[in-house]
Formats: C-alpha cells, sequence, structure tokens
C-alpha cells in the first residue's frame, strides 16, 4: 500500500500520472457526452447516466415525514438534473430508525411523502422541460444494530459479530426468524405505499452493516436465516419476492448492495476467507444472477462499513484516522470491484460509487467508466451535497467548478455522528455551520492523525 495524501492534483494530467505511477486502473475519459446520454433498464429508459446517492439528511419530523431541510434539499437535487435520484435511507419501522429525525415510509406519513415527490417531479420539470421525468427510487431500511430511533443507541442485532459489536454484551439478544419474517411484510407494506405514491423503484437496503447487510455475513447465525448461502438471503430474497407477489411489475425493485465489507470471514461477506483484505465476489455474484432472474434489472454497488472502515467506502482527505493507502487505491479497487460485477451480470445495470474523492476531475473517471462498460451509471454522494447542480454543469459546461467541489473533509458524517441535521459544511456554509457547530460544542476534536487500526 502506498503512502495516504490529500487531493493535490491541479487537472486531470497530474490525476492521469498519479494513476500510473500506482500502478492503478481508474478509466478516465475527456469526453463527457456519454453521461448525458439515456440508459435503458428493462423497460425504462432513464435520462442520463448520472444518479444521486442516497444521501441521509436526519432532518425529518420526530413522525418521520420529511421537514423543510428535506423538502429543500431534494429541490436541489431535481434542479441538479440527474436523471436517477435515489432518496435516502427511509425505515420501515420505527424501531429501525437509525436517528429520531430519520425519515419513516409509513401510512400516516404517506401524504408527506406523496408531497414530496410531488416537489421532485414539479421541480425537474420546471428546470428542464414537461417532458423531463427523473426516475425516482426510494431506499427501505432497517438500521439494525445502528438503530437509535429516540437518540440513544437501541441495537437490533442479526448474529454477533466481534468487528461491529459496538460494547454489546455477549448474551445480548439476536432477532428471532419470526420477527424477520414479520419485518418482510413491513418492507412489503412500505413499498406498496412508494408505488401508490408514484415512486418509480424502491431499494431493499443491504450495505454497510445495517440488518440487511449483516445478515448476508451471518455466517454464525442460527436458524433459517443464517449459516447457509440460502439461508444468509432469504430476508431479501423473500422480501423482493412478496413485493413481486403484491406489485407485480408496477413498482421496479433494486438494491444498495454492499459487494465487500473488508473485515474477516466468518463476520464478513463478499471478503476471501484466508485474506479478508482482499475481495471475493463469489456470492455476491451469485446473489446477484438471482435477483436479476426475479427481475431485477438494477443495483448500486457499495462497500465498507462507514462506523468501522469508512475509508474503504468514502476515500477522504481527513476523518477519524488515516488510512494506510492512497485514497486513490480506494478508488481504483471500488471501481475494479464494480467493473467485475457490471461484466459479471451484464443484463444488470450497475451504479458506482466513490467518485467523490475524485473532486471536479470525477466527471472524467465517471465517463471512462461508462464508455469501456465498467458500469451502465455514475453515482454521486457526497459531490451531490456539496454541488447538487454538478450534472447541470457536466452537461452544459463540460466540467465542475473546484470551488464549488466536494473536498472529502467528512464533516458532513460527523454531524449524523453529533446528533445534527446533516448537509455540507464547506459548500452550504449558511445552513450547516451553525448546526455543525452546536453538534461539536462540548465534544472531543475529531481524531484524524493516528493509522486505522483495523485494515
Amino acid at each position: 500500500m502506498n503512502k495516504h495524501e490529500r487531493f493535490n492534483f491541479k487537472g486531470l494530467d497530474d490525476l492521469k500520472e498519479k494513476i500510473n505511477s500506482l500502478g492503478l486502473q481508474i478509466p478516465i475519459s475527456e469526453n463527457l457526452e456519454s453521461l448525458a446520454q439515456p440508459v435503458k433498464i428493462g423497460e425504462t429508459t432513464i435520462a442520463n447516466a448520472i444518479s444521486v446517492h442516497p444521501m441521509e439528511g436526519c432532518d425529518g419530523t420526530a413522525e418521520g415525514a420529511p421537514d423543510e431541510l428535506t423538502y429543500r434539499r431534494y429541490r436541489r437535487f431535481a434542479s441538479g438534473g440527474a436523471g436517477l435520484l435515489w432518496l435516502e435511507a427511509t425505515a420501515v419501522v420505527h424501531e429501525g430508525r437509525a436517528n429520531p429525525l430519520q425519515l419513516y415510509l409509513c401510512q400516516q406519513n404517506k401524504d408527506a411523502f406523496g408531497k414530496l415527490f410531488d416537489t421532485i417531479i414539479g421541480t425537474a420539470k420546471a428546470e428542464f422541460g414537461q417532458n423531463h421525468r427523473v426516475y425516482t427510487v426510494v431506499q427501505l431500511t432497517h438500521s439494525g444494530r445502528y438503530s437509535k430511533p429516540e437518540g440513544k443507541p437501541a441495537p437490533v442485532i442479526a448474529t454477533r459479530n466481534p468487528y461491529l459489536g459496538r460494547n454489546l454484551p455477549e448474551d445480548y439478544p439476536v432477532i428471532s426468524d419470526d420477527q424477520l419474517e414479520q419485518l418482510e411484510d413491513y418492507f412489503l407494506e412500505a413499498a406498496v405505499l412508494a408505488r401508490d405514491i408514484g415512486f418509480d423503484a424502491v431499494d431493499i437496503k443491504a450495505c454497510h452493516g445495517y440488518l440487511n447487510s449483516e445478515l448476508l455475513s451471518a455466517f454464525t447465525r442460527d436458524g433459517k436465516y443464517g449459516g447457509s448461502f440460502e439461508n444468509r438471503t432469504r430476508f431479501l430474497i423473500n422480501i423482493v419476492d412478496k413485493i413481486k407477489d403484491r406489485l407485480g411489475d408496477s413498482l421496479d425493485i433494486t438494491l444498495r448492495l454492499n459487494a465487500y465489507d473488508a473485515f474477516p470471514y466468518p463476520y464478513g461477506w463478499g471478503v476471501d476467507r484466508d485474506d479478508y483484505r482482499k475481495p471475493d465476489l463469489s456470492e455476491p455474484i451469485r446473489l446477484l444472477r438471482i435477483l436479476a432472474d426475479k427481475g431485477v434489472n438494477m443495483v448500486n454497488i457499495s462497500c465498507g462499513n462507514p462506523y468501522y472502515n469508512p475509508h474503504i467506502g468514502r476515500p477522504y482527505d481527513a476523518g477519524p484516522y488515516i488510512p494506510p493507502e492512497h485514497p486513490l487505491e480506494g478508488v481504483a479497487r471500488m471501481l475494479g470491484i464494480i467493473r467485475d460485477i457490471q461484466q459479471s451480470v451484464p443484463d444488470m445495470a450497475v451504479i458506482s460509487t466513490g467518485l467523490s474523492w475524485l473532486r471536479h476531475l470525477s466527471p472524467f473517471a465517471a465517463a471512462g467508466g461508462v464508455e469501456e462498460g465498467w458500469f451502465r451509471i455514475a453515482g454521486f454522494g457526497r459531490l451531490a451535497f456539496a454541488y447538487p447542480q454538478f450534472p447541470r454543469d457536466i452537461f452544459e459546461k463540460g466540467e465542475l467548478d473546484a470551488k464549488r467541489s466536494c473536498i472529502a473533509c467528512g464533516k458532513c458524517s460527523e454531524i449524523m455522528r453529533d446528533g445534527g441535521k446533516a448537509g455540507c459544511v464547506i459548500r452550504d456554509n449558511k445552513i450547516y455551520v451553525p448546526i455543525y457547530k452546536a453538534g461539536r460544542e462540548g465534544k472531543p476534536p475529531i481524531q484524524s492523525n493516528r493509522l486505522a487500526e483495523h485494515v
């Protein structure tokens, strides 16, 4: 591995030179036209090849309905021009909320979500014409061991995992098979509401160590939801089957999937059993082929765990520790995993991630990946928080403004850890600097100068 360095590229030539010097493979194209082209997914055509990732704002009401800052964020995203807008983590039960202001899709909040949907569609049409239709996905979730519905940790764990223990006692109860089976129906109920509101698709969230993701790595769990591949994937596949049985083709189903957890077997999914530092994508690919046969046409790939090894999924300049690698190694690893999945499941549209660290140079890697068939759609998360107009600038100007781009400082995540409403402290400072400062008051500074102890 190479020493961690902050982003210091003045232009594309500097980036190419560094990629070559590190011996990495990252696709680069100076022709950004591929990002503006429509993308066919099943029977649907998405307006262009850019997606805004599910970026949680933690700014709903106490009841889980969208609130003022939620509407503001999605107006900004919708006016940016991305063809696909992937709405943030939205709980299907109250006890599965990651924070007291996380969105919660239930009957009592249906009208508020309808207003949010109308806001997104109406804003996009006002900006780009009545024929423009942004494709919308709602990410349905249960936060599992990261649940904090009342502001204090209230973990719901799928298995005992020493790497993600969060100081839980050894006899802490594991969610039962009966409870999981009941929870499948709550995902179904939320999917029905999403369809009735008008959303195009639901995402059965299976990433970053939340409940469904943890089940995929539940090698040591007993019962019908643990142990074998068939058992560990049962929860996800049952939810897909139940939605398909009830709604048919009236609602698309997709997922944001961890392809590589990056912690040791038998606690990590998508890892080499002898060396967890190496991905083994055989099970993730096997799962995706099963889902493709069931009509799932799109997958949004991620890696790592934001609470344990955040640099795996989000290469950064400043964070809770200094990763023992150059951030470009993280970008290359992520994109390589995405490429291997896209090539292994060619009929499924794969959405990339891990691009935001590249800042204003990220469109060139996005375009390179689309051109070379590494993925069908380029996804952006932190960049969208900082620079919601970024798709429009790519299409209309052929470049991004470095002074508006994400700087991978991690402060949007710090706000969440401090219990505040999340956004870009640097680029949207009038709104989020006061929130950030209030959350930091009385707390020790974020430690960003020690090496990762777990990678």
